[in-house]
């Protein structure tokens, strides 16, 4: 059972971590920061880093399950490097 959980959380995080790659080419293709939110961001990112820190403490770590939550993590920093990036230059046209 504990088998099945690991891998439906898997599968959550996998079903999460395909729209982080889309919104990062998004906000390439836009150079805008239109329609984003740093609050979201910073809230799934806080998330990650809860869910992360969970596993350890409770010590389920299990690498392949980790290694998912480390992506996904990765992949929502990149796309608020890329807010911060693009929110400089918006503001310095305007």
């Amino acid at each position: 059972m504990q088998q099945l959980g690991q891998i439906l959380e898997i599968a959550m995080m996998i079903a999460f971590g395909f729209s982080w790659p889309n919104n990062i080419i998004t906000t390439l293709k836009n150079k805008s920061t239109k329609g984003k939110s740093l609050l979201f961001l910073i809230l799934i990112d806080a998330g990650y880093i809860c869910g992360i820190t969970g596993k350890i403490l409770i010590g389920n770590v299990v690498w392949y399950v980790m290694f998912f939550y480390v992506l996904n993590f990765v992949m929502v920093t990149t796309d608020m490097i890329l807010y911060f990036h693009y929110r400089r230059i918006e503001k310095t046209n305007k």
